[in-house]
């Protein structure tokens, strides 16, 4: 499961890009090693009245577009899949010039006393409204159903839309790359759930907030599934010959990976390993970890 090479440019930044009927996509102007391309804001719905899912960086450029792809249609509401700065801090902006209510995930604070990813997260989140597993955003001509999948973050949504049987995945499918789980908040246990409760149902298509469209999701997910087993199994092989760091783990594990990286790299490692030792199978000594 590695990383898709950046698509020639120009990239589709600021134009509507028609996917199907109910179904448009504006492209933000945040690519980056963690946003591939940039964030895809979606506008769902017809004339009758919109949803627009995953409003993106708080960015004038990509605001002002997001406002002629909805033209003179009513925002009905403004959903959020989670609250990482590339997903959500538009939304203020947006509902302060449609009069839209935030719809969607719960605004989110980390309380430990770890190592803190903050600085991700969009402190400034302020939903009118949260959705819990199974409510519904109920617009004219369509209906975004809100799916509980934590792992990437512990508030992250999915929304499917039932007309069609799209799935709105945000960032725990992507089409260009494995997700980022990141501890404290990222867990490694409710992500490899959260995929496995998407292997149940039978949805025709992903619209990712990253990267292309899936138009084979469950050949997708069983390949997400097995690399994260596969780097599991890793894991407990190195730590069966010895103890380790996660730097040395990082090392064996991605050799040759871009400095960018690392830290992103370090950070799925901790999660399989937090993982690991909530089963039982692994221990820990210090900065040291070791088989159980």
């Amino acid at each position: 499961m590695g990383r898709m090479e950046h698509p020639p440019q120009p990239w589709p930044v600021g134009a509507v890009e028609r996917l199907e009927p109910l179904v448009g996509r504006v492209l933000a102007t945040n690519a980056g090693p963690y946003t591939f391309t940039g964030t895809q804001t979606y506008v769902v719905g017809d004339s009758r009245g919109l949803a627009v899912i995953d409003p993106g960086p708080d960015d004038a450029e990509h605001i002002a577009a997001l406002l002629a792809a909805i033209g003179d249609a009513p925002v009905l509401a403004i959903a959020c899949t989670h609250t990482h700065r590339d997903h959500s801090p538009a939304a203020a902006p947006l509902a302060a010039a449609t009069g839209a209510p935030i719809i969607g995930c719960a605004p989110l604070t980390l309380e430990d006393d770890g190592p803190r990813s903050d600085a991700a997260f969009d402190t400034d989140y302020q939903p009118d409204r949260i959705l819990s597993d199974g409510e519904i955003i109920r617009l004219p001509s369509a209906t975004l159903v809100a799916l509980e999948t934590p792992g990437h973050t512990s508030n992250h949504l999915c929304f499917a839309l039932l007309e069609t049987g799209a799935l709105f995945t945000g960032d725990h499918v992507m089409g260009w790359s494995t997700t980022v789980v990141s501890p404290p908040d990222g867990d490694m246990g409710d992500y490899m759930n959260s995929l496995e409760r998407l292997q149940q149902r039978e949805d025709r298509v992903y619209y990712p907030a990253h990267g292309p469209q899936v138009d084979k999701p469950q050949q997708l997910l069983r390949g997400m599934i097995g690399h994260r087993r596969l780097r599991e199994k890793q894991i407990l092989r190195l730590l069966e010959e010895a103890p380790a760091s996660i730097p040395a783990m990082v090392e064996q594990m991605y050799p040759g990976l871009d400095a960018k990286l690392l830290r992103a790299a370090g950070q799925s490692v901790l999660a399989h390993l937090l993982d690991l030792e909530r089963r039982g199978m692994i221990a820990r000594d210090g900065e040291l970890f070791l088989a159980a």
